[in-house]
């Protein structure tokens, strides 16, 4: 296309946008029509792309990170030929594949979902990464974001790891329109503030017209040219972009035209222009990873093993069985054991240093191009990323997650430390699956079968030695649980997970010699939960005490409880878990202090049991 032409097509994209906004009566068409000659400008000359075939290993990946600009990427689909003009009309509308942020899970050629602003960036590296030391394909990574975003800090991590990495592959779209959605941003129309701290990072910058495409190719161009470096194109733009009484206006954020007809033929009326967009080249297809029979390693029931070392174990001897498992780690892959992975396969570790955010989205992203992602890091630190955990969902990504150190038993490190929100935080996101495993044998089963999973995985793993319970054979189905202690004469149940399984089992034994027999319920799985092994105890018993390395809402003790609530009577219910601040001190000495070692776990059972006899 001519100059003529490429300001033709950000016409209609800013057309459309405003008439795709104005039929669903809510959207952002002042959002995307700042950017709109951007798009067009990378639509019609440096995108390579085949809609028709959104899998193929040469396609460049775009993503919108200022995902409520979605009326301008539907825009651009349209003038792609990949929608018409009807479905465009059905934005915003219960059913429709245009909604308001784009997600994956609707269309097949977004690559992440957006909307919380700061996350395109950083799952933009994690494909680029994947590009540059996976896929080996050339493909580019095309990155338009806002200016408003930038003032997160995952949108540093992710400069500062680009890079690190040399993402000469990854290419930054900043649309500076200077207005956020309450008023002006930070910096305003400042470029060069913008520009100084890409810089700083190391990026190759490039400040431009947004608004004058000539200028706008020559930016692109140079971006594809430039080596061992990414580059960010810094582009000062109008929002509203060619309407005169919304452009550069405050208030009029999220807000459809006031009056779209009039704006529609102030900016020359509806067109229909196509755009030819470029092929991808020819290239092999993604090589079929290898899979081969996994040979996870085994212990000795008796052995005294870290569920983290397990972990470390197990996750190498995977990557040996399976080229698609790759690992993720947060500069702690001496305390997770993930380095066991690093030394075996070095080419599918990735360092991600003290970003977790950043460690999460480029899980997204690697995911994204078909690996299978293990990312690990404390448990604790996981909530710093839970943001980019919940947004992964909405993609419908497939990653593991693994958190160490969790609950009081690591001991003397304190509270800072301590994972004891973990199993809350990861239960309530959507179709997550949520393992604790007590020993190594079951960790490395578990470990294996996350492999399969779809959704979000998330594995808890200690610190501290736990005794190997489990022979190597036994079988740990995903939503099972172990029944470890049980008669005819048991009068209540136990039900731990982790660390608490061994002391359920300690306190069982006491309880037993004092002619008090308990049922004990290994309870691994804590999302999907065994409700089936739970009805049957609770018939059998008639109370269920749980006790958990955590704090008490949202853990092991809730997960239990909504397994009865499908309106079948309810057992007698209690609950040990962590509910005071912990200090330092030892793990023995922590988990008698939170009331939930086998000396508190013994006493409470036989208050419950003097209770129940109580006429």
């Amino acid at each position: 296309m001519n100059t003529g032409e490429l300001a033709d097509l950000g016409q209609q994209l800013r057309v459309d946008s405003v008439r795709a906004a104005a039929a669903a009566g809510s959207g952002h068409p002042t959002s995307s029509m700042s950017a709109a000659d951007l798009m067009a400008v990378l639509l019609a000359h440096h995108l390579r792309y085949d809609f028709d075939r959104p899998e193929h290993p040469g396609n460049d990946r775009l993503v919108l990170s200022k995902g409520h600009a979605s009326p301008l990427l539907y825009a651009a689909y349209k003038a792609a030929g990949a929608i018409d003009d009807e479905e465009l009309f059905t934005f915003r509308e219960l059913g429709s594949r245009l909604e308001g942020h784009p997600t994956p899970q609707r269309l097949p050629w977004v690559e992440t979902a957006t909307g919380s602003l700061g996350q395109g960036l950083p799952v933009g590296v994690g494909i680029a990464l994947s590009g540059k030391r996976l896929d080996h394909t050339g493909y580019r990574v095309w990155v338009l974001t806002g200016d408003s975003e930038l003032a997160e800090g995952s949108v540093w991590e992710a400069a500062e790891h680009a890079a690190h990495e040399h993402l000469d592959n990854l290419t930054a779209i900043v649309d500076v329109n200077r207005l956020g959605q309450r008023g002006p941003t930070r910096h305003g129309h400042d470029l060069d503030a913008y520009a100084r701290r890409f810089q700083a990072f190391g990026w190759h910058t490039v400040e431009v017209d947004g608004h004058d495409v000539d200028a706008v190719d020559r930016a692109f161009a140079e971006a594809r040219s430039t080596a061992g470096q990414p580059t960010a194109i810094i582009a000062r733009t109008l929002k509203g972009k060619g309407v005169h009484s919304v452009e550069d206006r405050e208030g009029l954020h999220g807000k459809p035209l006031p009056e779209a007809e009039d704006a529609v033929a102030e900016l020359g009326g509806e067109r229909t222009l196509r755009v030819e967009v470029h092929e991808p080249p020819a290239v092999r297809a993604l090589h079929s990873m290898s899979t081969a029979p996994v040979g996870l390693p085994t212990w000795a029931t008796g052995e005294e093993i870290a569920t983290r070392d397990a972990y470390g174990h197990a996750l190498a001897a995977l990557g040996s069985a399976r080229g698609d498992v790759v690992a993720l780690d947060g500069e702690v892959g001496d305390s997770t054991r993930a380095e066991y992975f690093a030394k075996e396969h070095p080419d599918r570790y990735f360092e991600c240093y003290i970003a977790e955010q950043q460690m999460i989205a480029a899980a997204v992203g690697i995911a994204t191009r078909g690996r299978v992602p293990y990312a690990s890091t404390f448990a604790a630190f996981l909530t710093r990323a839970y943001d980019f955990i919940r947004m992964a969902s909405v993609s419908g990504a497939r990653i593991n997650l693994v958190g160490s150190h969790a609950g009081v038993s690591i001991g003397q490190d304190g509270p800072s430390q301590m994972g004891l929100e973990d199993l809350a935080m990861m239960r309530a996101v959507h179709g997550s699956t949520v393992l604790h495993p007590c020993d190594a044998n079951q960790t490395a089963r578990l470990v294996a079968a996350m492999a399969g999973l779809d959704g979000i995985g998330y594995l808890r793993t200690l610190r501290g030695k736990t005794p190997v319970i489990y022979g190597p054979e036994e079988e740990f189905p995903v939503g099972g649980s172990k029944v470890l202690r049980a008669s005819g004469r048991d009068r209540l149940t136990l039900v731990a997970a982790g660390a608490t399984v061994p002391e359920a089992l300690t306190a069982a034994d006491t309880l037993a010699a004092d002619g008090i027999d308990v049922r004990v319920i290994d309870l691994y799985s804590v999302k999907p939960v065994d409700r089936h092994t739970l009805h049957r105890a609770a018939e059998a018993t008639d109370c269920l005490l749980t006790v958990e390395d955590h704090h008490p809402e949202g853990g092991l003790g809730d997960a239990v409880a909504e397994a009865f609530a499908d309106g079948r009577p309810v057992p007698r219910l209690a609950r040990l878990a962590v509910r005071t601040m912990p200090g330092s001190a030892s793990p023995e000495e922590q988990l008698h202090a939170a009331g939930i070692d086998a000396e508190a776990i013994a006493a409470a059972a036989k208050l419950l049991v003097e209770e129940a006899i109580v006429p």
